[in-house]
């Protein structure tokens, strides 16, 4: 009788000790804000998209304990002098007794002590989908702000193969160095962010008609060794250069040679990391397409027209449909779906953190009017005050921007344009005037009256005025 024995391997196979755990705590001592607190610098600037937050924060946060770790591991290594071989292996042969150059790394292959048992950790770099103006290049922004890191924002639109008319990838690697201050060192842990991502996803049919995808596949090809981690060679123009006086022949004579010089500088992008972003217009219904594995029979749930584009579906119906709407079509995302959308393999695979953001709601419209940090409102009504003008808005006003903000679409670009046109006479009018105080109610919002001025004397009606609408306002609520 043979006897077989399961041997379940569910840990890692090398582990280190508390003594070197204790050992990386100046790692979380480097000064970097831990993801709970990113999050909530965030939730100051930005309206919901918890997760995405998360995501973002947690990738900082563990890209740049990385990054210390290596460093650490890799001086550690670096001074590992040579040992001492005083003692003769063969007494009949002697050695040349050459001293080794200080602080050389041994020649000679020995297992790796206890205090290097710790590996080396690789970056996650992130991928960002969601609608146009749900906040992804504020997220960015907003990051860029906190951390004390060289910070790089890029379009990917401008963006083609090397070789032709337009922005080679490595403008983004300069960039960065421009945000360090051409310091190679701070930007070879910098992060670059680049947006509109999606814009650079290969065309269907790309060199059937014999021409080449300059702009799309051949700029992901670019992208691949970058992202990985290689040497990028950037030439700086424009480096300030140091005050001499060597070429001057006569005081207040201009100097022969010009005042700005090309500096080549070399950055290792092994320790940047890349954050990508784009809106994916379409990547939805490749999704749907996927989840709806269609089932027959009786008890197949059908799907309601609302959540099918291409009208019901009464025999082929996709499973759990009852669960799934659009706003979550996006977090069922998977790299298939990428491939499908036109980005290559090798790129998806260099992306292994994929986060969604959903579209904004009329709730989080009306927090981004009146409670984030610079707020629409709270710009609007700074830009009237430079006039010595106070503008109000009654709630049934905000309530219906909000509203007319998700039919128009556009998400807080879209609400920007709305509050755009709604205070293009203001802004038109009072300049240079008399009015004083400006009020808009929900008839201005929908067009059937012009907004409400009054002139410095006329505060008190103005007051009177904006409180009865908000006592209206208070009686049409449940």
């Amino acid at each position: 009788m043979i006897q077989l024995h399961r041997q379940l391997k569910t840990q890692a196979r090398y582990a280190y000790s508390r003594e070197e755990e204790s050992g990386m705590s100046s790692v979380q001592k480097s000064g970097l804000p831990t993801p709970r607190q990113l999050v909530k610098y965030l939730d100051q600037f930005v309206v919901g998209q918890a997760t995405a937050k998360k995501v973002l924060s947690v990738a900082v946060f563990n890209h740049y304990n990385r990054v210390h770790a290596n460093l650490q591991l890799q001086s550690d290594l670096k001074y590992t002098e040579w040992a001492d071989q005083d003692e003769q292996t063969d007494p009949e042969v002697a050695t040349a007794r050459l001293q080794p150059y200080p602080r050389r790394n041994r020649a000679t292959l020995s297992p790796p002590s206890s205090s290097h048992n710790l590996p080396l950790f690789e970056k996650s770099n992130v991928l960002v989908i969601g609608p146009t103006g749900s906040g992804k290049t504020l997220l960015a922004r907003t990051l860029a702000s906190v951390i004390d890191v060289p910070f790089s924002i890029n379009d990917a639109t401008s963006f083609t193969q090397a070789g032709y008319v337009g922005e080679d990838v490595d403008m983004c690697v300069q960039r960065l160095l421009q945000a360090a201050n051409y310091d190679p060192y701070r930007a070879s842990m910098g992060i670059v962010y680049i947006d509109e991502v999606d814009k650079i996803a290969r065309r269907s049919g790309s060199g059937s008609d014999g021409t080449r995808d300059i702009g799309g596949e051949g700029v992901q090809q670019a992208l691949l060794r970058m992202i990985e981690g290689s040497v990028v060679s950037v030439q700086a123009k424009g480096a300030p250069v140091e005050a001499t006086i060597e070429g001057r022949t006569r005081p207040g004579q201009r100097p022969s040679h010009p005042s700005t010089k090309t500096d080549t500088y070399h950055i290792d992008t092994s320790n940047v990391l890349f954050i990508f972003s784009g809106a994916f217009v379409g990547l939805d219904q490749i999704v749907k397409r996927r989840v709806a594995k269609g089932s027959i029979g009786f008890t197949a749930n059908i799907s309601s027209e609302s959540e099918s584009s291409d009208g019901p579906m009464y025999f082929f119906t996709p499973n759990n449909s009852a669960e799934r709407s659009l706003s979550n079509v996006l977090e069922q995302v998977q790299p298939t779906d990428l491939m499908k959308f036109g980005l290559i393999p090798e790129f998806i695979s260099r992306m292994p953190s994929i986060t969604t953001l959903s579209p904004l709601t009329a709730a989080d419209l009306r927090r981004i009017l009146t409670e984030v940090k610079g707020s629409l409102v709270s710009q609007y009504t700074a830009l009237f005050a430079h006039s010595g003008v106070e503008i109000r808005f009654t709630n049934a006003a905000l309530c219906t921007i909000c509203i007319k903000a998700v039919e128009r679409g556009g998400g807080a670009r879209g609400l920007r344009g709305l509050m755009e046109s709604i205070l293009l006479d203001p802004m038109y009018e009072v300049p240079g005037s008399e009015i004083r105080h400006v009020l808009v109610t929900r008839a201005v919002v929908e067009g059937k009256v012009p907004p409400l001025t009054w002139s410095q004397d006329e505060g008190a009606v103005a007051w009177n005025t904006f409180a009865e609408e908000e006592r209206l306002f208070g009686e049409e609520l449940p």
